[in-house]
């Protein structure tokens, strides 16, 4: 007997497969049939949802996007969170670099997808920076920060993190980044108006993560 799916259960069901197969396979050499085999499904069901294998590749990326701003608004919003900690967290929920893997997140980085890697970076400036600055004003409130800017010192600081601690963008050593990570800090502070020393333990929470990346 023939199973019917709901259109929404079924293109999830579409984007997981292909989501997989990116990742073990690549995007180049996954082919519609990968997917078709995978799902179990006719070629004119795939095509019902998706027009091309692109399609998918920027449905996924949609999806991510979604994703990652979910991730943001909930920690923004959970209190018992201290605010250094919230705003480092989201932070570093924007590292798209996937070390290690070659899935969709890998694979925008390369010069034929320019277009969907700027997709991303557009939804992360204009969807997480607006949720950063609240947890600034907040924090302006208690007496953390001192700042006239917070959205513009958010956009400066979302924006680097982007680009420099993007592992495509800008090839490092080991201890080139952890003195870019240092002077980051450094500097977010300044931005801030933080009091000297008060973002130390986001720098404790940069080296953790740096320690976890190169395991």
């Amino acid at each position: 007997m023939r199973i019917v799916k709901q259109a929404e259960e079924r293109k999830n069901e579409i984007l997981d497969a292909a989501d997989e197969l990116f990742r073990q396979k690549g995007f180049d050499a996954t082919s519609t049939n990968d997917i078709l085999e995978k799902v179990g499904i006719a070629r004119g069901t795939l095509y019902y949802h998706f027009k091309s294998k692109e399609d998918i590749m920027n449905a996924l990326i949609e999806r991510y996007n979604v994703r990652l701003l979910s991730t943001a608004q909930e920690i923004a919003a959970d209190k018992d969170i201290p605010i250094n900690e919230r705003i480092i967290s989201i932070v570093m929920a924007l590292d798209i670099s996937n070390k290690g893997g070659n899935g969709i997140i890998d694979h925008i980085h390369k010069p034929q997808n320019a277009l969907m890697h700027q997709k991303i970076q557009k939804v992360i400036l204009s969807g997480i920076v607006p949720i950063l600055t609240e947890i600034i004003c907040e924090g302006i409130k208690q007496g953390l920060f001192d700042t006239p800017f917070p959205y513009e010192c958010m956009e400066m600081i979302v924006a680097y993190t982007n680009t420099i601690f993007d592992n495509d963008m800008v090839e490092m050593t080991k201890e080139e980044r952890a003195l870019r990570i240092q002077a980051f800090i450094f500097n977010v502070g300044r931005l801030l108006g933080a009091e000297k020393g008060s973002l130390t333990d986001i720098m404790q929470m940069f080296d953790k993560k740096n320690e976890d990346s190169n395991k």
